[in-house]
């Protein structure tokens, strides 16, 4: 049986609460779900899992969720989180992850398009977000709320997560074949999630995704690498990315897996060195400052160990090279890497958690090569894998057997990736979502008549099935001159320099490209530091001599492996982070160039001044 033949038969039938009862009858016992933020809690066991689902299901039925209606939740990562996600999915509801950072104005659009009746806040913090709008939203009747403390008095439309609970456990208690028929009825190619676009080039869409395509996703991507039946990992970043939703929720149901939530993404490190978990996925700027951590503290250590770990590095990246060629590494070769391995880069991995993983992913953006290689001399493999809500993630993935550094992979089992005539990159297969939720409630298809999804990335594919991403087709830069360029390359060899957290190419229209730079935050005050300039603030790093004279070297050392026409001619060192709440991030932390361009319109045009 071929990997598609095996990944279509387990997906057939199948649906996300047909899983969640095999594992409570079958893996019952297995750990399920850790909180990391609440030590003292107990681990749920898969059967406890689907006890939690059923009463809050059960709960959220009794406050009048139906199938298919939309249920919104604002929270980060948390057990409560991911049990009701399940208990709405488990009704044949449609739960939907809004990112934490939304304004009042988005919350207002995110709700009233989906007229969802019921959101669920996490804390104080989500409903100081939701109490401007909540009057302005007919459909909302009822805001469930995880931490007691924070649920207003003499509010009827609010309820405490732990009465809804109580009262859906007394519910099931009384009927439990009630909840059984409501799983009973759902299908494979019902709607089981909807995730709002991040809204880079406009109002967000709302992505609805089928039980079929989330399981396939889990399924094909698991089929690729070699992790044990019920991995372990590590949820972090918001359950709004789909990347996230995918990892945390839907694969650890098809696995029977151990999902440990950590409610802030700062303490990840600690997180990892406690669970060291088999599976981690990270967007690359966690990578990068994984990587700008690792190379300060190497920086610290006594030089003939730093020469020690350079040279076991450096026989790492040869060996992991060879292999992202397609060609195989000599026996003599492989047998100095294992012991090198064994002996100088095993015990550095355990520090940091890192020794058990099977899969070690990234996307969302590109990762700088020069990271990925990093990593590899660790013995860290960084599988990059691409896609978007659209595709339930991954449409394309690297993995340990078959690789190429800086590509993204080739399709997963059952997917067909094409390119049109300008270059855009083409999805057809299970995968692919249902469509887009209109204000009417229906369903927009997202594909042509013969069933293409159109992803809107540049990009290439050779002559052995690796894609390659060059750039969103809506962002490529078209110069006055007519060139066209991509801004991503660009930016991605200026934030090779550990001192730039940021950078936004400019030209559109323009005679010649510039950039927006702005310093990482980490990074800039201690690299100051080391040389004994005595500022820690952005604003004043930014103006300093010597970072400026930094900053120059690094712009020309991108400058040297770009074409003539990509060259960054002139720059600007902004005084202040970007961030997803300062508005020029997303929150997956890609660029919101229409709020960059617009936001910072006099800083470019004196760049393009006389």
């Amino acid at each position: 049986m071929t990997t598609q033949q095996s990944v279509a038969a387990r997906v057939e039938g199948q649906t996300i609460a047909r899983f969640l009862r095999r594992n409570a009858t079958e893996f019952g016992d297995l750990p399920a779900l850790t909180s990391l933020d609440e030590p003292d809690s107990p681990t749920l066991s898969w059967a406890q899992v689907r006890d939690h689902v059923a009463a809050v299901a059960r709960g959220l039925a009794d406050l009048g969720l139906r199938a298919g209606q939309r249920l919104i939740i604002m929270s980060p990562s948390r057990v409560e989180h991911i049990v009701t996600d399940l208990a709405a999915a488990n009704l044949g509801a449609v739960p939907c992850t809004a990112y934490s950072t939304l304004s009042s104005d988005q919350i207002r659009y995110v709700a009233d398009h989906s007229s969802a009746p019921i959101a669920v806040l996490a804390g104080a913090d989500e409903l100081a977000r939701w109490q401007p709008v909540l009057d302005d939203l007919p459909s909302l009747r009822h805001v469930v709320v995880f931490d007691t403390d924070a649920v207003p008095d003499g509010d009827e439309r609010f309820l405490p997560y732990t009465e809804l609970r109580d009262r859906g456990a007394a519910l099931h208690a009384e009927s439990p074949h009630t909840f059984e028929q409501l799983t009973d009825d759902i299908e494979p190619d019902d709607p089981l999630s909807m995730i709002y676009t991040s809204g880079t080039t406009g109002v967000p869409k709302g992505v609805v995704l089928s039980h079929r395509n989330a399981i396939h996703e889990a399924i094909a991507v698991d089929s690729l690498h070699g992790a044990s039946p019920h991995l372990s990992n590590i949820s972090y970043l918001p359950l709004a990315h789909i990347a996230e939703r995918e990892l945390s929720i839907y694969l650890p149901v098809v696995r029977a897996g151990h999902v440990h939530t950590l409610s802030d993404p700062a303490g990840i490190v600690a997180a990892l060195n406690r669970v060291r978990p088999e599976s981690f996925f990270g967007v690359p700027r966690v990578w990068e400052k994984l990587v700008t951590g690792l190379r300060t503290m190497l920086a610290g250590v006594p030089e003939d160990r730093r020469k020690a770990l350079l040279a076991a590095s450096e026989l790492l990246q040869e060996g992991y090279k060879l292999r992202s060629a397609g060609k195989e590494v000599p026996p003599e070769l492989a047998d100095r890497i294992a012991e090198t391995d064994r002996t100088v880069l095993a015990p550095i991995r355990e520090l940091l958690g890192l020794d058990r993983l099977a899969f070690a992913s990234s996307g969302a953006a590109a990762l700088p090569v020069d990271v990925l290689y990093f990593l590899a001399g660790l013995g860290v493999e960084i599988q990059e894998v691409w896609g978007l809500s659209e595709t339930t993630g991954a449409a394309t993935s690297n993995h340990a057997g078959a690789f190429r550094a800086g590509s993204v992979g080739r399709p997963i089992a059952d997917v067909e990736v094409t390119t049109a005539d300008d270059g855009e990159l083409l999805v057809r297969g299970p995968i692919v979502c249902l469509g887009y939720l209109r204000e009417d409630g229906s369903i927009e298809e997202a594909t042509d008549a013969d069933g293409w999804f159109a992803t809107g990335d540049i990009g290439s594919i050779d002559e052995d099935g690796f894609v390659t991403i060059t750039d969103r087709k809506k962002e490529i830069i078209i110069t006055a001159g007519g060139k066209n360029i991509a801004p991503s390359r660009i930016e991605g060899l200026l934030k090779e320099h550990p001192l730039i957290g940021a950078a936004a190419a400019i030209g559109d229209d323009r005679p010649y490209v510039t950039a927006l730079l702005v310093l990482d935050d980490e990074m800039a005050p201690a690299w100051a530091a080391a040389r004994g300039i005595e500022a820690d603030d952005l604003a004043t790093l930014a103006r300093h001599p010597a970072v400026r004279a930094e900053i120059d070297r690094a712009v020309e050392s991108a400058n040297e492996r770009l074409a003539r026409v990509e060259q960054v001619k002139r720059y600007h060192v902004l005084t202040q982070a970007w961030t997803p709440e300062s508005g020029e991030l997303t929150p997956t932390l890609k660029l919101k160039r229409r709020v960059i361009t617009s936001r910072y319109r006099s800083d470019i045009d004196a760049l393009y001044a006389v």
